[in-house]
């Protein structure tokens, strides 16, 4: 009776241990995803490879800073001087309007 129970036990611990050792492996499979997205990958025959997120940081920062007219940051001062000149337009246009009906 007492090697069914260690029979069983022995199971029980193997079955345990498998558990483990498989979430574990899930788990480092995920960390290496995780280090290979920080990181970036190079390319290799039939994949295109992958900037890492350093890089893809430094190109974001890039928009954010005026640059002769191609950042983004370019684009919305145009764009807010646009919509400054199209209001003093208005305001004028409006002013000018009252001015007549007086």
């Amino acid at each position: 009776m007492t090697e069914i129970i260690a029979a069983c036990v022995a199971l029980a611990a193997l079955a345990g241990g498998v558990t483990v050792i498989a979430k574990l492996v899930k788990f480092l499979r995920k960390m290496s995803d995780a280090i290979d997205d920080w990181q970036g990958e190079p390319d290799r025959p039939g994949v295109q490879g992958r900037p890492g997120v350093m890089q893809r940081l430094e190109k974001i920062e890039a928009q954010l800073k005026p640059n002769n007219g191609h950042s983004t940051r370019d684009v919305v001062n145009r764009v807010e001087q646009t919509v400054r000149r199209v209001e003093d337009t208005l305001a004028a246009s409006l002013e000018a309007q009252r001015g007549d009906t007086d």
